[in-house]
């Protein structure tokens, strides 16, 4: 009887100590309160939703003023040109309440998965020289096409440079 009572003695001072010894689960921290707001809000000039006609003149003026941002072969920084383009297209997003998404383009060389990450590093870097002229990250999307939707289908140089670009839609526009 004694030896029976001692090792229920000593389990309940195992199961006291494994109890202990577990950490209990931290409570989160709180977070601040912070006032609901939706997104547009916070960038100036974003505080009602784009007009179709603002839309449309977004569209108009990317197709026709701006254009696409091109790269040297397996590239993906900024030359001046790209940076001038990049400029001009910030400009338009300051003065319209629309966003933009950059789609990053590759030619047909290489595989298929470098060229999505070729195009996504082209994409980046554009959106990060938007956000370093003051436009909100938020308003600028990325996507890689890598060599899917070339805009030139022939095997020569000239064509190639084409492919290898930086192309922008206003997604509100439905594109």
């Amino acid at each position: 009887m004694r030896k029976f009572v001692t090792v229920i003695l000593a389990v309940f001072m195992i199961a006291a100590l494994i109890g202990c010894a577990q950490k209990q689960a931290a409570a989160p921290p709180e977070q601040p309160v912070s006032q609901a707001t939706d997104s547009t809000s916070q960038q100036p000039g974003m505080s009602t939703p784009a007009t179709p006609a603002e839309i449309a003149a977004a569209v108009k003026e990317i197709e026709t003023k701006i254009g696409d941002v091109y790269f040297a072969y397996d590239k993906y920084d900024l030359d001046d040109k790209a940076k001038t383009t990049l400029k001009s297209l910030a400009t338009m997003l300051g003065k319209r309440n629309v966003s933009v998404a950059i789609e990053g383009n590759c030619d047909e060389r290489g595989t298929k998965e470098y060229n999505l990450a070729l195009g996504d590093k082209r994409a980046g870097a554009a959106k990060q020289y938007l956000v370093s002229l003051g436009i909100a990250s938020a308003r600028v999307s990325t996507i890689s096409y890598g060599k899917e939707k070339p805009m030139c289908t022939e095997s020569t140089e000239a064509c190639w440079a084409k492919n290898r670009r930086d192309h922008f839609v206003v997604p509100e526009a439905g594109q």
